[in-house]
This record gives structure tokens, C-alpha cells and sequence, in this order.
């Protein structure tokens, strides 16, 4: 394999202006000189996460770009691609939940790389966690691992592909961004909610439950 010189002060974010990819992009930040921030619009049930990623780009003086992915919403028919799916209150006990997304982040972070490499750019950062697994097989760190391999071999470049949050959980998640000087920014200008509500969202979906939890458990264990 062709070896790349390695540039360490840039970096591509995966971003979609949620709590993990939002919390990824200030830790990026105070580690690169350059970072650029990609998002995707594969037809998601909420563009609104898209205006959320466009103005919290803008707020950090992230150059953004969102690259489209609408050939994903064709293949991929789910709760987060059709508003005539309802997103299930509780995740199935033997099954992967409804708002599983097939391929999602393989693809994100494949087209990431592509072009990081036209940039010369080989950090490619990405928000997934193994911690908050919940049913995702795309945000385990064999996967991330995995692809991470593919994506050099297949394009002859040296990727290094940065998962922060792979180990921590959504409280340390939100100590993180509370470390990053960011807690304001994620708690009130991402969007997490399965139901497109910025903020606090619904309170009642899965990732919202997950969010509050975390919250909850973040004030009680740091802000005491």
C-alpha cells in the first residue's frame, strides 16, 4: 500500500447536528486546525437536523457541506425515512428497532472518505458509541475497525478513522461537551429526537429517553 503523509491538523466530522456528532465536532476543534464538517440528506423523516447542523456549523465557523444521499431513503424503508412509520416507543428484544437505518454509517462514513481524501485529509471523525449500542451493528467498534481497513485498502490511503465516543456513555457524553466549553450548544441547539424537536425533543422517543437518562445522570455525578 501507498503510504500517505499523514496531515494531523485537519480533520472530516461526520455530522448530522446531534448530541454525539456535535459533541465530536468541539472535540475536533480543539484538536486540528482545520476541520471541516460533512452531513448528509439521504431524505431523513426530520430535515430540520440538517438547518440544526447548518447552524451550529455556522455559530463555530466550521466550513459544512452536505453531500446527497437520497438513493439511501429508496433502499432503506424505515422509521426515519417514512413518516408513515411510526418509531417504536421500545426497542424489540430480539430484533434491531425500526429507525435502523441499513448501511447507514458504512456509507456516511465511506462517502466521508472519499472526500477527506480529495482534501488530503486522512482523520475522519464519527460520533458512534458501543457503550449506547442499542441494537445499531454499525456503531460497534468491530465495524468501525473493519471499514476502517476496507476504506485503506480500497482507495490506497492511509485513513485513521476517530470514534471519541466509542467507550463512554451518554452521561460522560455530556461531560465531554461540558468539558469542550460546549454543554449549552448540544443541550439546546442539537437535535436528537426521533420526532424532528429540537433541544429537549418529544421526552418520549428511544433517543430522547436515552438523552434525558444521560442528562439526569451527568448532573448527579458531576454538578453536585
Amino acid at each position: 500500500m501507498k503510504m500517505n503523509t499523514r496531515n494531523k491538523d485537519a480533520a472530516v466530522v461526520v455530522f448530522s447536528g446531534g448530541q454525539d456528532s456535535t459533541t465530536c465536532l468541539l472535540w475536533a476543534l480543539k484538536r486540528y486546525k482545520e476541520v471541516v464538517a460533512v452531513s448528509f440528506d439521504y431524505g431523513q423523516r426530520h430535515k430540520a437536523e440538517l438547518e440544526c447542523a447548518k447552524e451550529i456549523a455556522g455559530e463555530l465557523n466550521v466550513e459544512w457541506h452536505v453531500l446527497d444521499m437520497s438513493l439511501l431513503n429508496q433502499l432503506a424503508p424505515n422509521s426515519l425515512t417514512r413518516a408513515e412509520i411510526e418509531v417504536e416507543k421500545e426497542a424489540p428484544v430480539d430484533d434491531v428497532p425500526n429507525s435502523v437505518v441499513d448501511g447507514r454509517n458504512m456509507l456516511f462514513l465511506t462517502f466521508a472518505a472519499v472526500f477527506a481524501k480529495q482534501k488530503g485529509i486522512t482523520d475522519i471523525i464519527t460520533g458512534v458509541s458501543q457503550s449506547d449500542f442499542s441494537g445499531y451493528p454499525d456503531c460497534r467498534d468491530v465495524f468501525i475497525k473493519s471499514l476502517n481497513a476496507t476504506l485503506n485498502l480500497a482507495m490506497d490511503y492511509t485513513f485513521c478513522i476517530e470514534t471519541p465516543l466509542m467507550w463512554i456513555d451518554k452521561a460522560d457524553t455530556w461531560k465531554l461537551a461540558d468539558d469542550l466549553g460546549g454543554l449549552s450548544i448540544v443541550r439546546d441547539k442539537t437535535l436528537t429526537c426521533y420526532n424532528g424537536i429540537k433541544g429537549n425533543g418529544c421526552g418520549n422517543c428511544p433517543s430522547c429517553r436515552l438523552r434525558r437518562e444521560g442528562y439526569e445522570k451527568f448532573l448527579e455525578k458531576y454538578k453536585k
